[in-house]
């Protein structure tokens, strides 16, 4: 029986939106559970599509757990100096006081940036790693959009990365980490390191895991993965994110040295042939509406348009108002926009009460810059406590908490509105205001790739939509300031270099 301390901190920042993500942020109960500490960590997370629960599952009762500290922020701007050092403090101090402890186990993201560092999770190990000793292992999950530094290959003595975007397999990779942590709990601390970055950054929509080239990419990396080869894993990398080492990585731990290289340079070598297969159309608001409404007049599913640039999964507000203008705009009819976030809407319908008409100006409040609030009248259809399950298989099973929500319609649109930031990724909260997803003709959803695991099987097509948003699709337009020099900005694109 071996003690094992457990714990999580996640967040995915995207550096290049105004707002902070603060500790209140990370404290707080919405699409997910809110930061939680000692025993109540096993008690939130039990019943969830995280990984710890996956890792609980595999491990067994055999071992004696103790929690630490689990939080996730999910996506947002910088990691505020505050939130960082109270949480990562609460984990080290936490972790000082268990100790001895025989291993550790942490499920991170892999692209959270502080306002104080930008390899936030290397600081974290590199913290936990002077209070366990060198002796001790430490393993790790990470999100799919891990943007993985040296300093998190060497701290730590396995890395596990999702194998699916959307992500559909959070609990599995807990498993697959605590099957990496078995074997160096009986057989030691692999010497053998490797971390390969690729040369080009990757757009969010080019890294979905359902269609080739991210798809065979996964299935290389699983074949080559296996015996005295402990992981081989690649991240695709979140480009938001303003680092040097931003951008797709292949890591492999292995018992040597020679094996780790091995593995980690025919990954990278396949990737690399691979690089102009990773693209993907993108249309205009206007266009994208009215080749919906085409497709939708002769199908009997909906047609789904991803509102990418503003998918709070990957920083943006959940507000803006592009594509809802453009469905107005086109008189689309039997449309939904969801999930948009504006909690003085949500208010302002709550007080007016259901069949009322408001007169109000819809989102648009916090960028970007020539985002503008939507201003009409609209009729208040439904209203709900934003209380519900989710159910979907990306993250189904969360008790969540979205605030008072409402149902606003005006013409043939109806907007879905939450009072706190939900990517469209699961079909419950249009249920929770009487939507049934698979009715409708046209679903206009803020989310880039998550919303593929739960919408896509009743979709007659998706389409990409380009209209406003903090999520820029476009790498090229990134001020980056830390990236390292000669990455291309995109598959076969201009190379950076260097902060203008």
């Amino acid at each position: 029986m071996a003690r094992i301390a457990v714990g999580g901190f996640q967040h995915e920042t995207n550096c290049f939106v105004p707002a902070r993500t603060d500790f209140e942020y990370f404290a707080a109960h919405r699409d997910r559970p809110p930061l939680v500490r000692g025993p109540d960590v096993i008690k939130w997370l039990s019943d969830t599509s995280f990984a710890l629960p996956g890792f609980f599952a595999e491990m067994g009762a055999r071992h004696d757990y103790v929690p630490l500290v689990w939080t996730s922020g999910g996506a947002g701007g910088y990691v505020t100096r505050d939130a960082f050092e109270r949480i990562t403090g609460e984990m080290v101090g936490r972790l000082s006081e268990a100790m001895p402890v025989d291993a550790v186990y942490l499920e991170l993201h892999g692209a959270m940036v502080s306002e104080d560092f930008e390899d936030a999770e290397g600081e974290l190990l590199r913290r936990v790693r002077a209070v366990v000793g060198e002796r001790v292992p430490v393993v790790i999950s990470l999100d799919y959009h891990a943007n993985v530094t040296s300093q998190m290959v060497q701290m730590t003595d396995g890395i596990i990365g999702y194998q699916t975007y959307p992500h559909v397999d959070r609990r599995q990779t807990g498993q697959r980490a605590a099957k990496v942590l078995a074997t160096v709990l009986a057989r030691g601390r692999p010497t053998g390191r490797a971390l390969r970055k690729m040369p080009f950054l990757i757009p969010l929509n080019s890294q979905c895991t359902m269609i080739d080239p991210s798809k065979a990419i996964i299935e290389k990396a699983a074949q080559i993965e296996g015996g005295d080869v402990l992981n081989v894993s690649y991240l695709a990398g979140f480009p938001p994110s303003d680092l040097f080492d931003c951008g797709p990585s292949v890591v492999v731990h292995a018992y040597t040295q020679a094996l780790a290289d091995a593995a980690a340079d025919q990954l990278a070598r396949d990737i690399a042939l691979r690089e102009p297969e990773f693209a993907q159309p993108l249309l205009q608001p206007d266009e994208a509406v009215q080749q919906a409404m085409r497709i939708a007049a002769k199908a009997s599913r909906p047609v789904v348009l991803a509102d990418t640039q503003d998918n709070p999964g990957a920083g943006g507000t959940g507000d803006t108002t592009g594509v809802l203008e453009a469905l107005v705009r086109n008189r689309a009819q039997k449309a939904v926009v969801g999930i948009f976030c504006d909690p003085e809407a949500a208010a302002a319908a709550h007080r007016a009460g259901e069949n009322a008409e408001i007169a109000i100006a819809l989102g648009g409040k916090y960028g970007p810059e020539g985002v503008q609030p939507y201003s009409a009248k609209f009729r208040v259809a439904r209203l709900g406590d934003g209380r519900m399950r989710t159910t979907g298989p990306s993250v189904g099973g969360r008790d969540i908490d979205l605030g008072p929500m409402a149902l606003l319609q005006i013409d043939g649109v109806s907007v879905v509105v939450s009072s706190k930031r939900m990517q469209a990724h699961d079909q419950a909260p249009f249920r929770h205001l009487g939507i049934e997803p698979k009715e409708q003709k046209i679903l206009a959803l803020k989310s880039t790739v998550h919303f593929r695991a739960d919408f896509q099987p009743i979709a007659e097509e998706v389409l990409v939509v380009l209209a406003p948003g903090g999520h820029v699709v476009d790498t090229t337009k990134y001020p980056f300031k830390r990236l390292r020099p000669g990455v291309r900005l995109y598959p076969l694109g201009p190379e950076f270099s260097g902060p203008k």
